[in-house]
């Protein structure tokens, strides 16, 4: 079964060519997600990621809730692989698929088709895999002949809604979301999340970043609380959204009184 572990986690990212004084500004302003190492000539990090610990098992959706700069987008990309950890560890058993955009790897110059193609064994799938989905792809479209053209020819609208239909033709063992993912047209949308919750039911872990309750509500059945880098709490989907927001009003009545 599909398991996610972290253990102790934490990522820098180092920030270089920085001048003295704007070291110091950020120093200053930072409440310690911002350090400065003097082993390296005092050097400025930002610390994105401090000593996060979580176990995620088959069957969780997880969504990750937080303020700006909490830490949600750079957990979803140490899980996908994206950044790796300058401390701690993460163990993953089962296949990995990130999607953090609806353009998958398209090429504007190659047609609808070849894309298909092209981006689904960018998305992990083997060619017998894409030749089995290609007309379900194709029907969600609803493209007809515009397939057979290049993308470059394609307005906005149905270049994202091919990506859309490819990106969610995959068969994952773990999910990841970024908040900005979805198709765009408006008269879409219901298809859409139809095809968004299948996608969901085939994947045995979910794990969304959001700040947006609803969703959170409509795809999760756990939740985390990030703050300042650190997983604050972790439970139920309503216990978390009503911490998040008690601190989000108590950090903005501390502002308005400063």
């Amino acid at each position: 079964m599909a398991s996610i572990l972290l253990d102790k986690v934490t990522v820098d990212f180092p920030i270089y060519g920085a001048v003295r004084s704007f070291r110091k500004d950020l120093l200053a302003k930072a409440g310690g997600l911002i350090k400065r190492d003097e082993r390296h000539h005092g050097r400025v990090s930002v610390r994105s990621l401090d000593t996060v610990s979580l176990k995620i098992e088959h069957g969780d959706h997880l969504g990750l809730v937080g303020h700006n700069g909490a830490g949600k987008s750079t957990l979803l990309r140490v899980l996908a692989g994206v950044y790796q950890p300058a401390v701690g560890r993460v163990v993953t058993e089962g296949q990995v698929s990130p999607l953090f955009n609806t353009s998958p790897g398209i090429v504007e110059d190659d047609t609808g088709y070849e894309n298909i193609v092209t981006c689904g064994m960018f998305l992990g799938m083997s060619r017998e895999e894409i030749d089995k989905k290609i007309t379900d792809i194709a029907e969600f479209t609803e493209l007809g002949d515009y397939l057979n053209l290049p993308v470059r020819t394609y307005s906005s609208g149905m270049a994202l809604r091919l990506g859309f239909a490819i990106a969610t033709a995959i068969d994952p063992e773990i999910l990841l979301l970024d908040e900005g993912f979805g198709a765009g047209d408006a008269r879409f949308a219901d298809k859409a999340n139809k095809r968004i919750n299948a996608l969901l039911q085939r994947s045995s872990i979910v794990v969304i970043a959001s700040h947006a309750d609803d969703l959170i509500r409509s795809m999760c059945n756990k939740a985390v609380l990030m703050d300042q880098g650190r997983i604050a709490q972790v439970g139920g989907v309503e216990e978390i959204l009503h911490q998040y927001h008690e601190l989000t009003q108590t950090r903005t009545g501390a502002a308005v009184a400063a």
